[in-house]
């Protein structure tokens, strides 16, 4: 049993899609961040840091979205979202799982939140800058996908597929999307149509990118 602090759209959505894809028994718990729900006491206690998501794990709290991706492909070992444990395939699929948690979302930090990265003088040159790291996030993905595809680990998803998926969502109104390229495109319309993304956008009640 598991209990996910949650945003719609936010980090904590990739959790919640491998929640379901696994068919884990969960429960739920909608944090109103705009009412700075993620802020108060109760929720600190759990999450320090006070962001989402926050997972209870036999009521033990544990977060960071790529910790918890890792974690949930472990623990439900059955679905196969992640490979042999010791095997070069289980190096890739870590080097994918830490390079998008550690080079790609932290540019969409800076993206939506400039201001913080740079100060009000320099939001714009911040946000520029920002664009340009994910875009080239994009072009070495995609040169990868061709040569490698479909998926990140080549013929079978991977829980990094996921967290990939849930970071293309995040450009959907970015000045050039994920899906303008080729291969990403391919790969967004593969994850979209599984039966768990259609749950997921249904308990979160999202429309954009559908």
């Amino acid at each position: 049993m598991y209990t996910l602090y949650y945003s719609p759209g936010a980090a904590s959505l990739v959790v919640h899609w491998l929640l379901l894809e696994i068919g884990a028994k969960h429960e739920l718990r909608k944090l109103d961040l705009a009412a700075g729900e993620h802020k108060r006491p109760e929720y600190l206690a759990l999450n320090p840091h006070g962001v989402v998501p926050t997972l209870l794990i036999h009521g033990e709290p544990v977060s960071e979205a790529a910790a918890l991706v890792l974690h949930l492909a472990d623990a439900h070992p059955n679905f196969g979202l992640a490979p042999e444990p010791g095997s070069i395939e289980r190096a890739r699929y870590y080097q994918w799982v830490l390079h998008l948690a550690n080079t790609l979302q932290p540019a969409f930090r800076t993206w939506f939140y400039p201001n913080e990265a740079a100060g009000e003088a320099h939001a714009e040159a911040a946000k520029t800058r920002a664009r340009e790291r994910i875009e080239a996030c994009w072009e070495h993905i995609e040169a990868h996908l061709a040569k490698r595809g479909p998926y990140l680990l080549g013929p079978s998803v991977s829980a990094a597929d996921f967290l990939l998926a849930m970071l293309m969502r995040w450009s959907r109104n970015m000045p050039r999307p994920a899906t303008d390229w080729p291969q990403l495109g391919a790969l967004a319309q593969r994850m979209k149509a599984r039966p768990s993304f259609r749950l997921l956008y249904e308990r979160e009640g999202l429309t954009e990118w559908a």
